[in-house]
């Protein structure tokens, strides 16, 4: 067993015992701490299922009737012209939406591709350097309760396309395209 593996295995047990014997000598009830930690959980998580079944309908409404592909036919000539594999932006469009269905995505890209590919490392890097803005957004805010979002959602969908944009420059540059 490599060194890595080692620390991989044992890292999470032991950052665990840490925590609780420092609680424990700093005299928290860590058991009652826990165990109310995990009721606050079921709280929340039950309070973010309306967000999450509409946010998961929207997406299947979106792929279903096919905008994505009709999107995907008008963006395909400035891509091409750009440089860019059009078969990436469904990935790029689906990321700040859903992290399962982008994950399917790059699955199905990786398969298709293959991983050592340029479209496959591409949807490796892209994978890595956005976030899921909208699904932040609607379970985050949703469960504190925050209705303006404008702002935030502005900033989110900003972050990820200049995270696109630097997942195609930099697997460009050392992978070459």
């Amino acid at each position: 067993m490599g060194i890595v593996t080692a620390i991989s295995l044992w890292f999470i047990p032991v950052l665990i015992a840490v925590i609780l014997l420092y609680g424990t000598y700093k005299q928290v009830p860590t058991y009652e701490s826990f165990v109310e930690g995990g009721k606050e959980g079921i709280k929340i998580a039950v309070s973010i299922i309306p967000f999450l079944v509409g946010m998961l309908v929207a997406i299947s409404v979106f792929r279903a009737s096919g905008a994505l592909e009709y999107f995907m036919g008008f963006l395909k000539p400035a891509l091409e012209a750009i440089g860019v594999p059009p078969e990436i932006a469904p990935l790029a469009i689906i990321r700040p939406i859903s992290g399962t269905a982008a994950l399917g995505m790059t699955s199905d890209l990786m398969a298709q591709h293959g991983p050592d590919s340029y479209i496959g490392r591409l949807a490796a890097t892209l994978q890595g350097s956005t976030d899921t803005t909208f699904y932040v957004l609607t379970v985050y805010f949703g469960a504190v309760g925050i209705k303006k979002m404008g702002d935030a959602l502005k900033v989110g969908l900003l972050a990820d396309l200049v995270g696109i944009i630097a997942a195609i420059v930099v697997v460009t540059i050392v992978f070459g395209y």
